[in-house]
């Protein structure tokens, strides 16, 4: 069996609205979405498909391009089981484009699912949860606004909150402080700086006002590169640093780690690459003693499907995780929607990935992407 064809095309997948209005965190406003859908085709028939999906730079289009550019030429002619093989071509042909490869990696497990009748999870080890337990953000607005909303979000299920936080001290004191009251003390509520804190002593004075209301986790307090300063957070204030946009990767882990930086790690499958690098990334964490979760860009349900898949096969995961990226969306491109319910996720039944795409609602997204563009 080889890989015969493979296709690469940017989607923008309408973002659904809070408040009224497109979402924001410290990473900016989530509004015209620039992702990519892939699809590999083999000389036997059968298909498999993966998702493009980031919020940084750059993004599908240009992802697509060096998919047709880099990666196809590296893998037209090969045997799509021999995913380590291919994976490992990948990095060779291109540095980065991680969420590039990460849509290859998804296809390519869809495939080898579907050729021996079995669900993704079983080939990253085996179910050893049935569903997810999982964490919903809470983006900008008022305090009000985020109240009300971690208020509809524990009345859904979900028993744990994420606080976008860097609006200010103020303001992210005052909605901290508004959500705990309205979601009472049994629900976790945990921060999430994305980096917005410009130093070790910025993060640190503001966690030490957040932590009165019962903080689970702070994630990703300082920018990407600034491990050291990370870690100095994590030895100056009491609650648990997770690392987000620091570990991307296996190599990101192991040096989170080596410099004692983290007391968690956020794991994701689109900027890690892929699943058998995320996989690789939980075996890292788990070595060293250190407890995962899945972290999510807003994802449509292909994405969202193979984190769950994931998430179910991982012994490292200890927290609630933020695999429901599809419910930022006003629509999906799913015929049969993903089970998200009382704030878990579970796996889709059947083999591969479980799912099957609506190409008319793909098509309406790639008109979408060609007039953002």
């Amino acid at each position: 069996m080889k890989i015969k064809r493979i296709v690469a095309v940017p989607i923008s997948p309408p973002p659904r609205q809070y408040y009224g209005r497109p979402h924001q965190t410290a990473l900016g406003v989530f509004l015209n979405v620039d992702y990519g859908f892939v699809k590999i085709e083999t000389d036997e028939g059968h298909f498999g498909v993966g998702e493009i999906c980031t919020v940084f730079q750059p993004g599908g289009r240009t992802l697509c391009q060096q998919i047709d550019d880099h990666l196809t030429p590296v893998l037209l002619g090969e045997d799509p089981r021999r995913i380590n093989y291919l994976v490992a071509a990948m990095d060779t042909a291109l540095s980065g484009a991680e969420p590039a490869k990460a849509a290859i990696d998804m296809a390519l497990f869809d495939i080898v699912g579907k050729l021996l009748e079995t669900p993704v999870y079983n080939l990253l080890g085996g179910m050893v949860r049935e569903r997810i337990p999982l964490s919903h953000a809470i983006t900008y607005g008022s305090s009000d606004e985020m109240a009300d909303f971690a208020t509809q979000l524990v009345q859904e299920g979900f028993t744990t909150v994420k606080v976008k936080v860097g609006q200010g001290l103020e303001k992210d004191v005052d909605a901290v402080r508004a959500i705990r009251q309205a979601i009472g003390p049994s629900v976790n509520l945990r921060v999430d700086a994305n980096m917005s804190w410009a130093t070790a002593k910025e993060a640190i004075s503001t966690i030490r006002q957040l932590e009165k209301y019962d903080i689970e986790i702070v994630e990703q307090p300082v920018p990407r590169d600034a491990i050291d300063a990370m870690a100095e957070v994590r030895g100056l204030t009491d609650r648990p640093i997770m690392a987000d946009e620091s570990v991307w990767t296996p190599m990101d882990a192991i040096e989170c780690i080596k410099r004692k930086a983290v007391d968690v790690v956020s794991v994701y499958v689109a900027e890690s690459g892929g699943l058998l690098k995320a996989a690789r990334t939980f075996s890292i964490c788990e070595a060293a003693g250190i407890p995962c979760l899945i972290g999510c860009m807003p994802g449509t349900g292909i994405d969202t499907a193979a984190q769950i898949h994931l998430g179910v096969a991982m012994t490292n995961l200890k927290f609630d995780s933020d695999s429901c990226g599809v419910r930022y969306f006003s629509e999906d491109c799913l015929v049969q929607p993903l089970k998200i319910e009382d704030g878990y996720a579970y796996p889709p039944e059947g083999v591969g990935l479980g799912i099957e795409v609506d190409e008319s609602v793909l098509s309406r997204w790639t008109i979408a992407a060609e007039n953002n563009a």
